[in-house]
């Protein structure tokens, strides 16, 4: 008996024993799961268990080629960054409901691959709204014609779509182990988009819609981090962070202290809109802010865009010129722009030779006067780091640092390793400063080998859909078109003297014809929403035909309530002598979406034939309203970008072999008088060596033998003065 209890106490402490033996292993399993992936706390994400401070760059893979892809996140590595930062585009990858598009410069995956496969990590800002200057800021079209829909609020419809498109992208990356908790690249994940801008608009139902997107992804058990940008009551445990220029100013930080500070968008300079100048910003003022927010206990910041690249097609939003970002540190073509790259590569490098103090050291700070300040981290393992600030714009400051002096230019950081040696300062720039050349090589000047094809103008009788009121454009168009035909007849007797026709349109521009004569056209901009154009008129007695084209330059990015924006021709009326007017809004219209070129799609090799070309006439090639252009040319020899020269032409669209690279509207020129942009990206992909089909969708009018093909390149400065002298 006594044996028998020995037996069951060995036994029983063999099962303790047992028992603890799985809690440790347990136990060291969970730590390293715990190790794996992606965490935080109140200084920087953690990654496989180290704190990290990451410098990120925003690449939109849509605004580029997957052939570019390869180089452009090699010279982003290059130039000292970690993290490539980018939207998911709902509209690109489900045109349709259900309709789903993951090819060509829609292949995402393909995308993070190859930055996984260069070392980086990935930053992926599902929203799924996005805004970024893109066509309806991310949203698809047929979402607006959802019963019910209002965007961006506690509203069941939204909520299920947005739901059902976020699920899908999660499980698509999921499905490829591209989460760092798989083992992928994906260390940071965002929902929603800068939805602190709007939140007030939707009173209570903006609040709980905010906790309903946080609690969505979240729920998605990604394995990483949630953010949320410019949203300062994001809830736990997703992180707040911010956007702007000035974040080591304005950013009031994180709302929770085991929340790290972020920077999700350092804008590299500003987007540009048709009829505007591009921003310029100065490669000694991003290196400011961006070393004042990492002395303020910043461990992340994203630039935005590193590379911003090309809006291709109808993708830009309202007035958005086709290039983007132009001015970041890699340009539109992926060639660098000194010396803002080179600048930033070498803040890069000083930062983080000092990463150790940052991340584990105690800060302080220390008053040296008024405008000057030192931002000291330091402890004895990590050892030390100090960041000296000279915020005085005007003059050189002698700072006192630990029995040192150091000279700091005019609104300047210097940043001491070792809190001994000035290893950097972003006022001082040590990188020559390049210049981008423009080299014709086909010049398109042969009448003889240019072929058109002008728009016939629609009547009253030409349309099938009518009605006795003025419709709102994109309800017809469903933005498969920029364009949308206003037609009506109008009854003159010989009493109407000097007529005129007076219109107010919600859309861009607007060219009115009568009795198929171009009478005159008109268009708004970024900040004059309502197009009025009064024009005199020949009416015929009798019977004249009013055939008004709506067109659209992209559809809004932003704001609360978008679905309820409306566009297009809101009042028309004739004018007798100036003392009468006769309102034609509630008249008899007829409508026509699209145009015959749209609808025969004559910017394909397939199609050409489909409709009656003209050639051989100089007379027919210049000055053409609503012409179809096309010409064939062979690949420029080399690898340098290529890019076509509109500056002849007004405004339209432009297509290659097929492929748009854009709309251009090379006659909206800005306060200095020049166009926003002259010259068209056409990515060498595009391209085959002989037999390339260059067609040219033209509004207003312009001279096609005015364009060339041009290659595009860099050179320093010096070689710059030099050929100009």
């Amino acid at each position: 008996m006594r044996k028998r209890k020995m037996m069951s106490g060995r036994v029983a402490w063999c099962w303790i024993l047992v028992a603890i033996v799985v809690v440790l292993s347990t136990a060291g399993a969970g730590d390293a799961t715990a190790e794996k992936g992606v965490t935080y706390d109140g200084r920087s994400l953690i990654i496989d268990g180290q704190r990290k401070l990451l410098f990120s760059g925003s690449i939109h893979y849509p605004r580029s080629t997957p052939e570019m892809w390869p180089d452009l996140i090699k010279k982003t590595k290059e130039g000292g960054v970690d993290v490539i930062q980018t939207y998911v585009f709902w509209n690109l990858h489900e045109p349709k409901l259900g309709q789903y598009d993951f090819s060509g410069r829609n292949d995402l995956v393909k995308f993070i691959k190859e930055i996984k496969s260069q070392g980086l990590y990935v930053c992926l800002r599902i929203g799924p709204f996005i805004e970024a200057e893109w066509n309806y800021g991310g949203l698809p079209f047929w979402l607006r014609d959802v019963p019910g829909m209002v965007y961006r609020t506690d509203n069941e419809p939204f909520k299920l779509h947005m739901q059902r498109f976020t699920s899908k992208i999660v499980d698509l990356m999921k499905s490829e182990g591209l989460y760092a908790s798989q083992g992928g690249p994906i260390i940071l994940s965002q929902i929603e988009n800068e939805y602190g801008n709007v939140e007030a608009s939707f009173h209570e139902k903006g609040a709980s819609y905010v906790k309903w997107a946080a609690q969505t992804a979240v729920g998605l058990q990604t394995g990483v981090p949630w953010i949320m940008c410019k949203q300062p009551d994001a809830p736990d445990p997703v992180i707040n962070t911010c956007n702007g220029m000035r974040c080591g100013e304005t950013f009031p930080g994180p709302n929770s202290p085991s929340k790290p500070k972020m920077w999700t968008e350092d804008w590299t300079s500003f987007y540009q809109a048709y009829g505007a100048e591009p921003y310029i910003r100065s490669a000694e003022d991003i290196a400011f802010h961006a070393a004042l927010f990492i002395a303020k206990n910043g461990s992340y910041i994203n630039y935005y865009m590193y590379h911003g690249g090309t809006n291709f097609g109808r993708t830009s939003s309202q007035y958005f010129i086709t290039g983007y970002y132009d001015q970041a540190p890699l340009d539109e073509y992926g060639l660098l722009r000194q010396p803002k790259y080179g600048h930033l590569k070498e803040l890069h490098a000083a930062i983080k030779s000092s990463a150790n103090p940052l991340l584990y050291g105690n800060p302080t700070v220390l008053s040296s006067g008024t405008m000057q300040q030192a931002y000291v981290f330091e402890d004895e393992k990590n050892g030390c780091v100090a960041f000296l600030l000279n915020n005085d714009a005007t003059k050189v400051s002698q700072i006192q640092f630990r029995n040192n002096t150091y000279s700091l230019l005019p609104k300047s950081i210097g940043i001491l390793q070792d809190c001994k040696t000035l290893i950097y300062q972003t006022a001082k720039v040590n990188v020559a400063k390049n210049m981008r050349v423009t080299t014709p090589v086909q010049l398109f000047n042969v009448p003889d080998k240019w072929e058109v094809f002008r728009e016939s103008i629609p009547t009253f009788s030409d349309t099938t859909l009518k009605t006795n009121a003025l419709l709102e454009h994109t309800n017809l168009t469903k933005d498969k078109s920029d364009y949308l035909w206003y037609t009506s007849r109008f009854e003159s007797s010989s009493s109407c003297t000097n007529p005129s026709l007076y219109i107010e349109s919600l859309g861009h521009v607007v060219h009115v014809f009568i009795n198929n004569a171009l009478a005159g056209s008109g268009h708004g901009s970024r900040n004059i929403s309502v197009v009025k154009l009064q024009v005199p008129v020949s009416l015929i007695n009798g019977q004249n035909n009013i055939s008004i084209l709506s067109g659209m330059v992209g559809l809004p990015d932003s704001g609360a309530y978008m679905e309820r924006k409306s566009y297009g021709l809101t009042k028309a009326q004739i004018s007798c002598g100036g003392t009468s007017a006769i309102d034609l809004s509630g008249s008899q219209w007829g409508y026509l979406v699209g145009l015959l070129g749209d609808k025969a799609r004559l910017h394909q090799r397939r199609n050409l034939e489909s409709m009656k070309w003209s050639t051989n006439d100089a007379g027919l090639i210049k000055n053409q309203p609503l012409a179809w252009y096309k010409t064939m040319f062979d690949e420029p020899s080399g690898d340098e970008p290529v890019g076509l020269n509109m500056t002849s032409m007004g405004k339209g669209e432009v297509w290659v072999n097929g492929e748009s690279i854009g709309r251009y509207w090379v006659s909206f020129l800005t306060p200095s008088g020049q166009p926003s942009q002259s010259i068209y990206h056409i990515p060498r992909e595009f391209l085959k060596p002989s037999g390339n089909l260059l067609a040219v969708f033209e509004e207003e009018g312009g001279d096609p033998l005015g364009i060339s093909l041009n290659t595009i390149s860099v050179i320093g400065s010096n070689q710059a003065k030099s050929q100009l002298s």
